[in-house]
């Protein structure tokens, strides 16, 4: 098997695991070296696949071995697969890679050195082209919709590399930003977590979807609507309020607590806003 099947051999049975992982790595692989996976079925690879226009053995097998494994639910694999592309991709999209974007990658993902020959493989291959960098992230967005602390994780991590061969008030390249804010809205991710992941910040005690829910409203409503809707609440609910309907001391103290805690998402929800 030549250079591409040696890779994508393992590429695949990452991202899927198992025997038939191997299997189809070998196949996918074995369609790289031969150059057949620049011919695609029609319709192409997907609609969204950008690069279609130019493709090469490289990218279409690694965009087949992330649609693998999220198609069959692998999403932890599907992360890691997804995770060292984008960084690859990042720190090649303004000017070749360099010694301190490498290191900022190794010092972020804590690599067997049994596997590291293969994630470095990985990653020179990814960096190789950087226009096609939207897939691998919708891809991933779409598998963890509803779980983004992951994805927020990772938007540190790219921050990090970003950052890596600038002076500490040296502003991003126009390359590096416009990639991260792509990356940014295809993960779905609240204007807070970008402001967290720019700053190196930690996660807050409570996260902004968390705070939509226990303020019981979607997090599509307009400020105006939330704001009211807060109002609500808190009429409804206020220590104050309670005592004078003369409710027992039972239901004050739970009351008491329930507003505490539909302020605490208030806040949250005013700072994402920027309200």
């Amino acid at each position: 098997m030549a250079i591409w099947g040696k890779i994508f051999g393992g590429v695949a049975g990452f991202a899927m695991g198992g025997p038939m992982g191997a299997a189809l790595g070998t196949a996918l692989g074995h369609a790289a070296d031969k150059g057949t996976l620049l011919n695609p079925p029609a319709g192409g690879w997907s609609d969204r696949f950008s690069a279609r226009t130019n493709p090469d053995p490289a990218g279409a097998a690694t965009f087949m071995a992330a649609k693998l494994a999220a198609a069959m639910g692998k999403k932890e694999q599907l992360y890691g697969l997804s995770s060292v592309i984008l960084c690859a991709k990042l720190a090649k999209c303004d000017a070749p890679v360099n010694r301190r974007e490498i290191n900022a990658f190794k010092a972020r993902f804590r690599v067997p050195d049994e596997n590291m020959r293969e994630l470095g493989r990985l990653f020179d291959m990814s960096r190789q082209r950087t226009d096609d960098f939207e897939g691998f992230a919708r891809e991933l967005g779409n598998a963890y919709a509803t779980e983004k602390q992951p994805l927020e994780d990772l938007m540190g991590v790219l921050f990090g590399i970003a950052r890596a061969d600038l002076a500490p008030d040296e502003p991003l390249t126009k390359e590096e930003l416009h990639f991260l804010q792509r990356v940014h809205a295809l993960f779905g991710l609240s204007r807070g977590a970008w402001e967290r992941a720019e700053q190196g910040r930690a996660r807050p005690s409570m996260m902004e979807d968390d705070a939509y829910v226990i303020m019981g409203i979607e997090s599509s409503a307009s400020n105006e609507e939330i704001r009211a809707h807060w109002k609500m609440l808190v009429r409804q609910y206020h220590p104050d309020v309670m005592t004078a309907r003369n409710a027992p001391p039972a239901e004050i103290e739970a009351a008491s607590a329930k507003i505490s805690r539909i302020n605490a998402a208030w806040d949250v929800i005013k700072r994402d806003r920027g309200l």
